[in-house]
């Protein structure tokens, strides 16, 4: 995508706010308002009236599957799907085959990224050899390579030992990382299949409690606490977890956290179809939960949405209940979610949408030159929203070469119309090839 391209976006509303005009060139925002006219040549005029700009949205939390699992996702598919959700950047997770846990595999994903053009990938490197939670892997040599890291994770495991935590912890302050942590204690989820409750013991499927995620994040927060480093909690699900995230912050330990989209709109009670779309890591909550989830939401104990896009070929869902595979897709349909739930509901302003998709994961991620607010100077990756779609969600018709949404059936307010990423737009064709080919 060109960097010397030019556009005069005309009649868009930044962050929801008045209407004015944009001034795109070389890549970089460089006038807004009345100046925005005269400050191009032979501009293309894009009419964004009724549109609002975001800046380009980050995921800190995105599962491309290459290499080795390029039957669910690609990086070319899955950052075309971001691209389409109005992302501009994702941070592409470490459970791939071979495991990102050398310099050689993560600067291999950044180079896809690269080639595929869509939008910026960074790769997340994994905290532990393998993802076998028994050494600490070359996080050095990650941190220093092209890719330069800054995030690591093994996320879909947790690094359940306290001691290779806490070693994990102090070896990112040297290069000031972060530890994103998959809070799960496997001793208290063996075979569990959903959320415990009532309705687990009703259903026949193994519970899985909310302690066994409560007591990984108390544990982390401790050792953050500790030694003075950087901890982020993905995929928080449970109102405990928040309580604790909450207290943490109140005292000063430098701890952020995430929720997904799927716990923030979804309930347990979807376990009673037996339909493995709903089944997830961690697992779907009450009501209660999710409640609490929006409320540290919009208070800003939980500083972002991560969509823990986990895209899985169609016969690891399309099966029983205890035979399926952990994980829903996200990245397309995550900015909807969040306008339903917590714009059109009066609980957070686009301001807070920005900063909730787009300033607060890049600012955790460490990304050059991304999530930075609308203005002159600033790199040109913009998000356009019209707010006023509705759209049902039909599988058939996202970009994601997976079909394993959770929302399919539902209505969800908000439509990205156009994203911007280096100063040029995404273009897409009138509708997504066949599945199967692509």
């Amino acid at each position: 995508m060109s960097k010397n391209k030019q556009y005069l976006i005309t009649a868009v509303a930044p962050y929801g706010e008045k209407n004015t005009d944009i001034a795109v060139a070389d890549g970089k925002i460089i006038a807004i308002g009345k100046a925005a006219r005269d400050a191009l040549g032979k501009a293309k005029v894009i009419d964004a009236s009724g549109l609002i700009a975001l800046p380009g949205l980050v995921d800190l939390h995105t599962h491309l599957r290459e290499p080795g699992q390029e039957d669910a996702e690609t990086v070319y598919t899955g950052t075309r799907a971001g691209a389409v959700g109005g992302y501009t950047c994702v941070h592409a997770m470490a459970n791939t085959n071979p495991v990102a846990d050398t310099a050689s595999v993560v600067e291999q994903v950044q180079a896809l990224g690269d080639a595929a053009g869509w939008l910026q990938v960074r790769p997340v490197g994994a905290v532990t050899r393998g993802l076998e939670g028994k050494q600490l892997s070359a996080m050095s040599g990650m941190a220093s390579s092209k890719a330069r890291v800054r995030v690591f994770s093994d996320d879909g495991m947790c690094v359940s030992d306290s001691l290779l935590m806490r070693r994990a912890l102090e070896y990112v302050k040297t290069f000031n990382g972060v530890i994103a942590q998959h809070a799960q204690d496997p001793n208290l989820t063996a075979e569990a299949q959903m959320n415990e409750s009532p309705l687990s013991a009703k259903l026949g499927l193994a519970g899985w409690p909310a302690v066994a995620e409560e007591a990984i994040i108390a544990r982390d927060i401790a050792l953050a606490k500790h030694v003075d480093s950087r901890l982020h909690v993905c995929h928080v699900s449970t109102a405990g977890s928040v309580e604790l995230i909450r207290w943490a912050k109140s005292m000063g330990v430098r701890v952020t956290a995430e929720a997904t989209p799927h716990h923030l709109f979804l309930t347990e009670d979807l376990a009673c179809s037996y339909n493995p779309l709903y089944k997830v890591n961690p697992p779907l909550r009450t009501q209660e939960d999710v409640e609490a989830l929006r409320a540290g939401l919009a208070d800003g104990t939980i500083d972002i949405v991560g969509t823990d896009h986990a895209p899985h070929p169609l016969e690891k869902k399309d099966c029983e209940w205890q035979a399926g595979a952990f994980g829903m897709t996200g990245l397309e349909t995550a900015l909807p979610v969040i306008i339903t739930t917590m714009v059109k509901t009066g609980r957070m302003s686009w301001q807070d949408v920005a900063r909730v998709l787009s300033e607060a994961p890049a600012k955790i991620g460490q990304v050059a030159q991304q999530g930075h607010r609308i203005a002159v100077g600033a790199p040109a990756h913009l998000t356009f929203v019209d707010p006023t779609v509705v759209r049902r969600i039909d599988p058939a018709t996202q970009w994601t070469r997976s079909t394993n949404t959770p929302f399919v059936g539902e209505n969800l307010d908000g439509q990205v119309m156009y994203t911007m990423y280096n100063g040029d737009f995404t273009v897409f064709d009138a509708k997504p090839v066949a599945k199967e080919n692509r």
